[in-house]
Protein backbone atom coordinates (compact mmCIF):
# COMPACT_ATOMS: atom_id res chain seq x y z
CA UNK A 1 0.00 0.00 0.00
CA UNK A 2 1.23 3.72 -0.63
CA UNK A 3 2.61 5.20 2.27
CA UNK A 4 -0.10 8.54 2.41
CA UNK A 5 -0.27 10.12 -0.91
CA UNK A 6 -2.26 13.28 0.37
CA UNK A 7 0.69 14.19 2.66
CA UNK A 8 2.47 15.18 -0.67
CA UNK A 9 2.51 18.69 -2.58
CA UNK A 10 0.18 18.46 -4.93
CA UNK A 11 1.56 20.97 -7.22
CA UNK A 12 4.92 18.46 -6.83
CA UNK A 13 6.09 17.62 -10.28
CA UNK A 14 5.44 13.68 -10.38
CA UNK A 15 9.14 12.16 -10.28
CA UNK A 16 8.00 9.45 -13.09
CA UNK A 17 9.67 10.54 -16.59
CA UNK A 18 6.95 9.71 -19.89
CA UNK A 19 7.28 10.53 -23.44
CA UNK A 20 4.63 12.76 -24.18
CA UNK A 21 2.37 11.69 -26.93
CA UNK A 22 -0.17 14.46 -28.35
CA UNK A 23 -1.95 11.94 -30.00
CA UNK A 24 -3.87 8.70 -28.86
CA UNK A 25 -6.38 5.96 -29.77
CA UNK A 26 -8.52 5.56 -26.92
CA UNK A 27 -8.80 2.00 -25.21
CA UNK A 28 -11.91 0.29 -26.00
CA UNK A 29 -13.17 -2.99 -25.40
CA UNK A 30 -14.03 -5.20 -28.55
CA UNK A 31 -12.57 -2.82 -30.69
CA UNK A 32 -9.53 -1.97 -29.86
CA UNK A 33 -7.44 -5.21 -29.93
CA UNK A 34 -4.41 -6.41 -31.54
CA UNK A 35 -5.29 -6.57 -34.94
CA UNK A 36 -6.72 -2.99 -34.97
CA UNK A 37 -3.77 -2.01 -33.47
CA UNK A 38 -1.56 -2.93 -36.71
CA UNK A 39 -4.31 -1.88 -38.86
CA UNK A 40 -4.15 1.50 -36.74
CA UNK A 41 -0.04 1.36 -37.26
CA UNK A 42 -0.36 1.52 -40.82
CA UNK A 43 -2.10 5.36 -40.41
CA UNK A 44 -0.02 6.54 -38.11
CA UNK A 45 3.54 5.56 -36.49
CA UNK A 46 3.81 8.43 -33.60
CA UNK A 47 0.85 7.76 -31.41
CA UNK A 48 0.03 5.98 -28.55
CA UNK A 49 -2.13 2.99 -28.87
CA UNK A 50 -3.78 0.73 -26.03
CA UNK A 51 -4.88 -1.98 -25.38
CA UNK A 52 -8.50 -3.49 -24.37
CA UNK A 53 -9.24 -3.10 -20.95
CA UNK A 54 -7.85 -6.32 -19.44
CA UNK A 55 -9.10 -7.25 -15.33
CA UNK A 56 -5.78 -7.54 -13.34
CA UNK A 57 -7.61 -10.99 -11.93
CA UNK A 58 -7.88 -12.43 -14.97
CA UNK A 59 -4.07 -11.66 -15.43
CA UNK A 60 -3.28 -13.16 -12.16
CA UNK A 61 -5.54 -16.83 -12.88
CA UNK A 62 -3.74 -16.91 -16.07
CA UNK A 63 -0.47 -16.34 -14.86
CA UNK A 64 0.18 -20.11 -14.07
CA UNK A 65 1.70 -22.98 -15.33
CA UNK A 66 0.40 -24.57 -18.04
CA UNK A 67 -1.93 -21.44 -19.26
CA UNK A 68 0.80 -19.68 -21.28
CA UNK A 69 -1.73 -19.83 -24.04
CA UNK A 70 -4.36 -18.20 -22.24
CA UNK A 71 -2.21 -15.23 -21.42
CA UNK A 72 -0.19 -14.48 -24.72
CA UNK A 73 -4.30 -14.10 -25.70
CA UNK A 74 -4.26 -11.28 -23.17
CA UNK A 75 -1.26 -9.68 -23.54
CA UNK A 76 0.29 -10.65 -26.68
CA UNK A 77 1.06 -8.04 -29.32
CA UNK A 78 3.23 -7.72 -32.56
CA UNK A 79 6.10 -5.50 -32.01
CA UNK A 80 4.86 -2.52 -34.94
CA UNK A 81 2.53 -1.57 -32.23
CA UNK A 82 4.85 -0.09 -30.00
CA UNK A 83 4.51 2.71 -28.44
CA UNK A 84 1.97 0.57 -27.01
CA UNK A 85 -0.13 0.98 -23.70
CA UNK A 86 -1.65 -2.19 -21.57
CA UNK A 87 -4.63 -0.88 -19.84
CA UNK A 88 -5.60 -2.65 -16.56
CA UNK A 89 -8.98 -3.04 -14.42
CA UNK A 90 -9.58 -3.66 -11.00
CA UNK A 91 -9.14 -2.06 -7.13
CA UNK A 92 -6.39 -4.17 -5.64
CA UNK A 93 -3.14 -2.96 -5.50
CA UNK A 94 -1.19 -6.37 -5.06
CA UNK A 95 -3.33 -7.91 -8.28
CA UNK A 96 -1.77 -4.57 -9.79
CA UNK A 97 1.19 -4.58 -9.18
CA UNK A 98 1.48 -8.02 -10.23
CA UNK A 99 -0.15 -7.40 -13.66
CA UNK A 100 2.06 -4.09 -14.17
CA UNK A 101 5.07 -6.34 -13.54
CA UNK A 102 4.24 -8.85 -16.35
CA UNK A 103 3.02 -5.36 -18.29
CA UNK A 104 6.83 -4.25 -17.70
CA UNK A 105 8.09 -8.28 -19.24
CA UNK A 106 6.20 -8.67 -21.85
CA UNK A 107 7.25 -5.11 -22.64
CA UNK A 108 4.53 -2.40 -23.23
CA UNK A 109 5.50 1.18 -22.95
CA UNK A 110 2.77 2.39 -20.13
CA UNK A 111 0.27 1.46 -17.62
CA UNK A 112 -3.21 2.70 -17.72
CA UNK A 113 -5.00 2.34 -15.47
CA UNK A 114 -8.79 2.48 -15.86
CA UNK A 115 -10.81 4.41 -13.73
CA UNK A 116 -13.60 5.90 -16.30
CA UNK A 117 -15.69 2.46 -17.25
CA UNK A 118 -19.50 2.99 -16.23
CA UNK A 119 -20.48 -0.09 -16.78
CA UNK A 120 -22.78 -2.34 -14.13
CA UNK A 121 -20.49 -5.15 -14.72
CA UNK A 122 -17.55 -3.30 -14.06
CA UNK A 123 -18.99 -1.74 -11.00
CA UNK A 124 -20.46 -5.00 -9.51
CA UNK A 125 -16.58 -5.76 -9.39
CA UNK A 126 -15.60 -2.33 -7.83
CA UNK A 127 -13.41 -0.96 -10.50
CA UNK A 128 -13.64 1.65 -13.47
CA UNK A 129 -15.42 4.22 -12.50
CA UNK A 130 -17.07 3.94 -9.57
CA UNK A 131 -13.66 4.82 -8.26
CA UNK A 132 -13.29 8.48 -8.44
CA UNK A 133 -15.29 7.87 -5.40
CA UNK A 134 -12.00 6.39 -3.97
CA UNK A 135 -8.81 8.80 -5.12
CA UNK A 136 -7.22 7.56 -1.97
CA UNK A 137 -7.59 3.89 -3.43
CA UNK A 138 -6.80 4.92 -6.85
CA UNK A 139 -3.44 6.34 -5.55
CA UNK A 140 -2.72 2.89 -3.26
CA UNK A 141 -3.28 1.46 -7.06
CA UNK A 142 -1.38 3.86 -8.92
CA UNK A 143 2.12 3.53 -6.69
CA UNK A 144 1.99 -0.41 -6.86
CA UNK A 145 1.68 -0.42 -10.43
CA UNK A 146 4.85 1.93 -10.33
CA UNK A 147 6.70 0.61 -8.12
CA UNK A 148 6.33 -3.06 -9.03
CA UNK A 149 6.79 -2.40 -13.09
CA UNK A 150 9.44 0.72 -13.11
CA UNK A 151 7.10 1.58 -16.37
CA UNK A 152 5.02 5.03 -16.25
CA UNK A 153 1.48 5.05 -15.12
CA UNK A 154 -1.36 7.13 -16.44
CA UNK A 155 -4.86 7.23 -15.55
CA UNK A 156 -8.09 7.45 -17.80
CA UNK A 157 -10.96 8.94 -15.99
CA UNK A 158 -14.22 11.37 -15.79
CA UNK A 159 -14.93 14.27 -15.03
CA UNK A 160 -16.98 13.31 -12.10
CA UNK A 161 -19.54 10.62 -11.30
CA UNK A 162 -23.10 11.14 -10.43
CA UNK A 163 -23.58 14.33 -8.66
CA UNK A 164 -20.11 13.99 -7.58
CA UNK A 165 -19.00 15.96 -10.51
CA UNK A 166 -17.58 19.65 -9.26
CA UNK A 167 -14.16 20.82 -10.40
CA UNK A 168 -13.10 20.58 -6.30
CA UNK A 169 -13.65 16.91 -6.55
CA UNK A 170 -12.02 16.54 -9.91
CA UNK A 171 -9.12 18.53 -8.73
CA UNK A 172 -9.35 16.92 -5.34
CA UNK A 173 -8.92 13.31 -7.32
CA UNK A 174 -6.02 14.71 -9.59
CA UNK A 175 -3.87 16.12 -7.04
CA UNK A 176 -4.13 12.90 -4.85
CA UNK A 177 -3.53 10.26 -7.47
CA UNK A 178 -0.78 12.69 -8.59
CA UNK A 179 0.98 12.43 -5.78
CA UNK A 180 1.18 8.76 -6.22
CA UNK A 181 2.99 9.04 -9.08
CA UNK A 182 0.36 9.25 -12.16
CA UNK A 183 2.19 10.47 -15.37
CA UNK A 184 -0.41 11.80 -17.21
CA UNK A 185 -4.66 11.99 -16.73
CA UNK A 186 -6.41 11.26 -19.63
CA UNK A 187 -9.95 12.95 -18.63
CA UNK A 188 -13.23 12.19 -20.22
CA UNK A 189 -14.58 15.21 -20.21
CA UNK A 190 -18.28 13.67 -19.26
CA UNK A 191 -19.13 12.96 -16.20
CA UNK A 192 -20.68 9.42 -15.75
CA UNK A 193 -23.98 8.48 -14.72
CA UNK A 194 -23.64 4.91 -12.85
CA UNK A 195 -27.14 4.53 -12.29
CA UNK A 196 -29.78 4.80 -14.97
CA UNK A 197 -27.37 4.86 -17.75
CA UNK A 198 -25.86 2.46 -19.98
CA UNK A 199 -22.33 2.70 -20.89
CA UNK A 200 -23.43 3.82 -24.72
CA UNK A 201 -25.20 6.52 -23.41
CA UNK A 202 -22.70 7.09 -21.00
CA UNK A 203 -20.31 8.31 -24.22
CA UNK A 204 -23.00 10.88 -25.49
CA UNK A 205 -25.78 12.16 -22.95
CA UNK A 206 -23.75 13.94 -20.30
CA UNK A 207 -22.89 17.17 -21.63
CA UNK A 208 -18.91 17.37 -22.44
CA UNK A 209 -17.47 19.91 -20.37
CA UNK A 210 -13.92 20.69 -21.74
CA UNK A 211 -13.83 23.83 -19.68
CA UNK A 212 -13.23 21.58 -16.65
CA UNK A 213 -10.26 19.99 -18.40
CA UNK A 214 -8.87 23.70 -19.70
CA UNK A 215 -9.04 24.62 -16.33
CA UNK A 216 -7.42 21.38 -15.12
CA UNK A 217 -4.86 22.09 -16.83
CA UNK A 218 -4.11 25.78 -15.94
CA UNK A 219 -4.63 24.80 -12.59
CA UNK A 220 -1.65 22.22 -12.59
CA UNK A 221 0.72 23.07 -15.47
CA UNK A 222 3.35 20.42 -14.34
CA UNK A 223 0.79 17.42 -15.33
CA UNK A 224 0.08 16.29 -18.48
CA UNK A 225 -3.18 16.50 -19.45
CA UNK A 226 -5.19 15.03 -22.27
CA UNK A 227 -8.39 15.78 -23.43
CA UNK A 228 -10.91 12.62 -24.61
CA UNK A 229 -14.47 12.82 -25.56
CA UNK A 230 -16.30 14.07 -28.94
CA UNK A 231 -13.13 14.38 -30.82
CA UNK A 232 -14.19 13.91 -34.41
CA UNK A 233 -11.49 15.11 -36.76
CA UNK A 234 -8.02 16.89 -36.61
CA UNK A 235 -9.03 20.37 -36.46
CA UNK A 236 -11.02 19.71 -33.10
CA UNK A 237 -7.78 18.20 -31.73
CA UNK A 238 -6.03 21.23 -33.34
CA UNK A 239 -8.17 23.90 -30.98
CA UNK A 240 -7.61 21.44 -27.81
CA UNK A 241 -4.08 20.98 -28.16
CA UNK A 242 -3.73 24.73 -27.79
CA UNK A 243 -4.98 24.50 -23.95
CA UNK A 244 -4.08 20.44 -23.17
CA UNK A 245 -1.34 18.70 -23.45
CA UNK A 246 -2.32 15.52 -25.93
CA UNK A 247 -6.08 14.46 -27.18
CA UNK A 248 -7.48 11.04 -27.26
CA UNK A 249 -9.81 10.05 -29.83
CA UNK A 250 -11.93 6.66 -29.55
CA UNK A 251 -14.55 5.64 -31.89
CA UNK A 252 -14.15 8.02 -34.13
CA UNK A 253 -10.67 6.70 -35.15
CA UNK A 254 -12.56 3.10 -35.51
CA UNK A 255 -15.27 4.10 -37.70
CA UNK A 256 -12.85 6.47 -39.34
CA UNK A 257 -9.50 5.46 -39.74
CA UNK A 258 -8.01 7.21 -42.42
CA UNK A 259 -8.90 10.77 -41.00
CA UNK A 260 -6.05 10.42 -39.06
CA UNK A 261 -3.80 10.05 -41.70
CA UNK A 262 -2.48 13.62 -41.22
CA UNK A 263 -1.59 12.99 -37.42
CA UNK A 264 1.91 12.20 -37.48
CA UNK A 265 2.79 15.33 -39.90
CA UNK A 266 0.14 17.69 -38.31
CA UNK A 267 0.76 16.66 -34.93
CA UNK A 268 3.64 15.76 -34.48
CA UNK A 269 5.94 17.18 -36.93
CA UNK A 270 7.04 14.00 -38.76
CA UNK A 271 6.84 15.22 -42.34
CA UNK A 272 8.75 12.15 -43.83
CA UNK A 273 5.87 10.01 -42.78
CA UNK A 274 3.79 9.48 -45.86
CA UNK A 275 0.12 9.85 -46.00
CA UNK A 276 -1.79 6.57 -45.60
CA UNK A 277 -4.62 5.76 -48.45
CA UNK A 278 -7.08 2.47 -48.14
CA UNK A 279 -4.57 0.36 -50.32
CA UNK A 280 -1.40 1.34 -48.28
CA UNK A 281 -3.28 0.40 -45.17
CA UNK A 282 -4.47 -3.00 -46.49
CA UNK A 283 -1.46 -3.96 -47.84
CA UNK A 284 0.05 -3.15 -44.92
CA UNK A 285 -1.48 -5.76 -43.29
CA UNK A 286 -0.56 -8.42 -45.30
CA UNK A 287 2.73 -9.79 -43.74
CA UNK A 288 1.09 -8.98 -40.60
CA UNK A 289 -1.34 -11.44 -41.88
CA UNK A 290 0.64 -14.28 -42.93
CA UNK A 291 2.48 -14.72 -39.97
CA UNK A 292 -1.03 -14.61 -37.83
CA UNK A 293 -2.86 -17.08 -39.92
CA UNK A 294 0.27 -19.41 -40.58
CA UNK A 295 0.34 -19.23 -36.94
CA UNK A 296 -3.48 -21.04 -36.65
CA UNK A 297 -5.39 -17.47 -36.90
CA UNK A 298 -8.48 -16.96 -38.50
CA UNK A 299 -8.45 -14.28 -41.15
CA UNK A 300 -11.77 -12.76 -40.29
CA UNK A 301 -10.65 -11.15 -36.92
CA UNK A 302 -8.44 -9.09 -38.82
CA UNK A 303 -10.52 -8.14 -41.88
CA UNK A 304 -13.24 -7.12 -39.69
CA UNK A 305 -11.27 -4.38 -38.75
CA UNK A 306 -10.54 -3.54 -42.27
CA UNK A 307 -14.57 -2.02 -43.03
CA UNK A 308 -14.43 1.42 -42.10
CA UNK A 309 -11.09 1.74 -44.07
CA UNK A 310 -12.88 2.29 -47.53
CA UNK A 311 -15.75 4.90 -47.27
CA UNK A 312 -17.63 7.55 -48.91
CA UNK A 313 -16.30 6.63 -52.53
CA UNK A 314 -18.30 4.73 -55.05
CA UNK A 315 -18.12 1.03 -55.26
CA UNK A 316 -17.34 0.91 -51.24
CA UNK A 317 -20.00 -1.18 -50.46
CA UNK A 318 -19.37 -3.66 -53.05
CA UNK A 319 -16.09 -4.05 -52.17
CA UNK A 320 -16.90 -4.77 -48.33
CA UNK A 321 -18.93 -7.28 -49.05
CA UNK A 322 -16.44 -9.24 -51.38
CA UNK A 323 -13.68 -8.60 -48.82
CA UNK A 324 -16.24 -10.12 -46.19
CA UNK A 325 -17.12 -12.93 -47.80
CA UNK A 326 -13.72 -13.77 -48.68
CA UNK A 327 -11.95 -13.15 -45.25
CA UNK A 328 -14.48 -15.36 -43.52
CA UNK A 329 -14.67 -18.49 -45.48
CA UNK A 330 -12.60 -21.14 -44.36
CA UNK A 331 -8.69 -21.21 -44.99
CA UNK A 332 -9.00 -18.10 -46.19
CA UNK A 333 -5.21 -16.29 -45.72
CA UNK A 334 -3.32 -13.25 -46.46
CA UNK A 335 -4.00 -13.62 -50.37
CA UNK A 336 -7.82 -12.56 -49.63
CA UNK A 337 -6.03 -9.06 -48.67
CA UNK A 338 -3.47 -8.53 -51.33
CA UNK A 339 -6.14 -8.93 -53.50
CA UNK A 340 -8.56 -6.55 -52.23
CA UNK A 341 -5.27 -4.06 -51.83
CA UNK A 342 -4.62 -4.82 -55.81
CA UNK A 343 -8.57 -3.79 -56.16
CA UNK A 344 -8.12 -0.74 -54.33
CA UNK A 345 -4.97 0.48 -56.05
CA UNK A 346 -6.74 -0.52 -59.56
CA UNK A 347 -9.43 2.25 -58.59
CA UNK A 348 -6.75 4.50 -57.31
CA UNK A 349 -7.51 4.22 -53.85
Amino acid sequence: MANGPNQHDPTEVPSTAVPSYRFSVAPMLDYTDRHFRVLMRQVTRRSLLYSEMVVAQAIHHCDKPGQQDRLERLLGFDPIEKPLALQLGGDDPGLLAAAARLAAAWGYDEVNFNVGCPSEKVQKGRFGACLMAEPARVADCIAAMAAASGLPVSVKHRIGIDDRDSYAELLHFVDTVAAAGACRFSVHARKAWLEGLDPKQNRSVPPLRYELVHQLKQERPQLQVELNGGLGDLAACQLQLELVDAVMVGRAAYSHPLRWAPVDRDLFGDGASPLAHASSVVRGLVPYAQRWCEAGGRLWPIARHLVQVVEGVSGARHWRRRLGEAAGARGAGAIVLERAAQELEAQGL
